[in-house]
């Protein structure tokens, strides 16, 4: 079906107009989405609006009611058969409206036309809170990132304080944490079947609050007793020590139930669902999305949309655990994949868009060359503990191969009509230079790297050392700095081979926990002498339930216990930023100044010695001593 043929009924209801030209009096569950409705894949409230539909429930969805005066964004539809659900956005409200400098974003890219206007502040809480209102005996369920994040004692950037489960604050009745498809479908049957939502609690990715003595089989020896709340309020070690265990059952294929008492009450979170099948996943991608705004956007930019219309996500789960990073919380490190077939049927679907030029954004996931990858031994696979399959080093276990990748790739570019097809998502180009004891899987990684490289890139290939201290980089769980080296030495030869003039632009995060100023200012002098002018830069934003957040509010690396340094305030922040922008005039005098503060008026020269640039590897960082590993294996 060509884009331009969709109609109004095509896409989930909206408004009580819609309803009627489907001829439904009523509906079984309504959604309230804190970004514009894009009936895609990428968007999490058109996937569970979508898997309900397929599940045989009528869906209707508001997005982006509006919270103030009389609610009537919150009534137009009416009462639920089954349940309310929140959809709170993509991303994080606080990551989306502010910077790391709590400063407000120039656009909210998921709301037409980038206006900040069109959702508040914690959207869970402020939707959730509404409806308990309005309608106080319809079950509430919370899903999303927000919520997902948020599902127990949790450090929270932008007030500065530990907060509660999110489920304290927005009297919601359930929570589904992760990739909800599963958990919201078994939901819905449950409640079709009259059980008080009250009494559902053998749902797998689900989280409640119950009195002590109504835990169903009470507190067992296979339960994680967490510090309560009080405890985390009062301790910030027994914050840290909580975080180890929240990270470790997120990532385990057979999880334990996690338990945290607060306000007299118990916070109990569900072990996970296994990841999805192939089968399960194709069926969630191949659900009959528009993969268009709805229509009442019409003439309307949405910045997110626009970025993601001609790409294809090929896989989900990310295997590399980095300290800083959200997905392997919210999505696993079991990589899930799609067939072929259902990726080739989207890539059919994208090219009858009517400003597709040939040209695919992106064949990717959340990390582009994990597709395909698991354990040889399922065994092993199913009693690790570790967050990072390849972190401290890859693990002797994990099939490394890019073959079922390439595959992919070969059949796509293979279709008439696609002239290019480029890998925008991140490569771990540590998996490529990975040297296993398979040769093949060898061979094939170095033929991925060519590929990679003159076929997928557009000009510019986006890759992420993030810092250039090995000390930084381990607890950042990023690889050593000198494979960054090892590969721009890959991609400087194949440009060369090839004929081509490529650029690699790489990503950087300043006052991560660890890094001090000194380290911002060596990072200045490899980058400048490897010839960077850096753009793809961010501050440390401390963001819910990473590692890297909690060691940044407790002082403590959750695993190892022992104290770690963080910059804390906006002084201490903006003076390692201020390295990444030396070669700005205005930026000189400030540098200058820094180094001599901190002792190391040895690297002014070396930033600032007019034109005279050294070779590309003449300054290779070193090799710092790492403390001796006590990470739990």
């Amino acid at each position: 079906m060509n884009s331009r043929e969709y109609r109004l009924t095509d896409f989930l209801p909206t408004t009580k107009k819609e309803l009627d030209l489907r001829g439904w009096t009523e509906v079984d569950v309504i959604l309230f989405s804190g970004d514009a409705y894009i009936d895609h894949p990428s968007f999490g409230a058109a996937v569970i609006g979508r898997t309900l539909e397929a599940a045989g429930y009528r869906v209707a969805i508001v997005p982006q009611p509006d919270w103030h005066g009389d609610f009537r964004d919150f009534k137009k539809l009416g009462r639920p058969r089954l349940f309310f659900g929140i959809a709170p956005g993509c991303m994080d409200s606080m990551v989306n409206k502010y910077t790391a400098n709590r400063r407000l974003r120039s656009e909210d890219a998921y709301s037409p036309d980038g206006r900040h206007d069109m959702r508040p502040e914690y959207p869970t809480v402020v939707y959730s809170k509404i409806l308990k209102q309005l309608f106080p005996d319809v079950p509430v369920i919370l899903g999303g990132i927000e919520a997902s994040l948020r599902r127990l004692t949790h450090y929270d950037y932008w007030q500065d304080k530990l907060q509660k489960c999110i489920l304290c604050d927005a009297g919601a009745d359930l929570l589904i944490y992760g990739m909800g498809e599963k958990p919201i479908v078994e939901l819905a049957r449950q409640l079709s079947e009259g059980v008080p939502v009250k009494d559902i609690r053998d749902i797998p990715q689900t989280v409640y609050l119950s009195r002590r003595e109504d835990i169903p089989g009470g507190i067992g020896d296979n339960d994680i007793v967490l510090h309560s709340h009080e405890e985390c309020l009062k301790n910030k070690r027994s914050q840290a020590e909580n975080f180890r265990h929240i990270e470790e059952q997120s990532n385990m294929m057979h999880a334990q139930r996690l338990l945290q008492g607060v306000d007299g009450r118990y916070v109990v979170v569900n072990p996970p669902y296994p990841p999805m099948t192939t089968e399960e996943l194709d069926a969630s991608f191949d659900l009959p999305y528009t993969r268009q705004p709805h229509p009442k956007y019409k003439g309307k930019r949405i910045p997110a949309y626009d970025m993601i219309k001609h790409s294809v996500n090929i896989h989900r789960g990310c295997f590399g655990g980095c300290a800083f990073c959200t997905i392997s919380a919210h999505q696993g490190k079991f990589i899930s994949c799609r067939s072929k077939e259902s990726i080739l049927k989207e890539v059919k679907q994208v090219m009858e868009m009517p400003d597709f030029k040939g040209y695919l954004s992106d064949l990717g996931g959340p990390s582009a060359n994990m597709y395909g990858m698991a354990g040889r031994n399922k065994n092993a696979c199913e009693k690790c503990r570790r967050p990072s399959c390849i972190h401290p080093q890859v693990c002797p276990n994990l099939d490394t191969n890019h073959s079922r990748l390439l595959d992919v790739y070969h059949a796509v570019d293979a279709l008439p009509g696609i002239k290019r097809s480029f890998i925008g998502s991140g490569v771990r180009y540590d998996l490529l230079l990975y040297r296993s004891k398979d040769e093949e899987a060898n061979r094939v990684a170095q033929q991925y790297t060519r590929e990679l490289i003159s076929r997928h890139v557009s000009g510019r290939l986006k890759v992420a050392p993030e810092h250039t201290s090995d000390r930084v980089l381990y607890l950042m769980r990023k690889p050593s700095f000198q494979q960054f080296y090892e590969f721009k030495r890959q991609f400087d030869r194949i440009n060369r081979e090839e004929n081509l003039r490529e650029q690699i632009i790489p990503y950087f995060i300043s006052s991560h926990p660890g890094c001090r100023e000194e380290d911002m200012a060596e990072l200045a002098v490899i980058t400048k002498n490897l010839d960077f002018h850096l753009e793809q830069v961010q501050d440390f934003t401390p963001t819910p339930m990473t590692n890297a957040t909690e060691t940044w509010y407790t002082g403590y690396d959750p695993y190892t216990l022992e104290e770690v340094f963080s910059a804390k305030s906006q002084k201490e922040k903006l003076a390692q930023r201020q390295y990444f922008f030396w070669y700005k005039p205005e930026e000189r005098r400030n540098i200058e100044q820094s180094l001599r503060r901190i002792g190391r008026p040895d690297l002014i020269s070396k930033l600032y010695n007019g034109n005279n640039r050294a070779e590309h590897h003449s300054q290779e960082p070193r090799q710092e001593k790492r403390g001796r590993n006590r990470r739990h294996k």
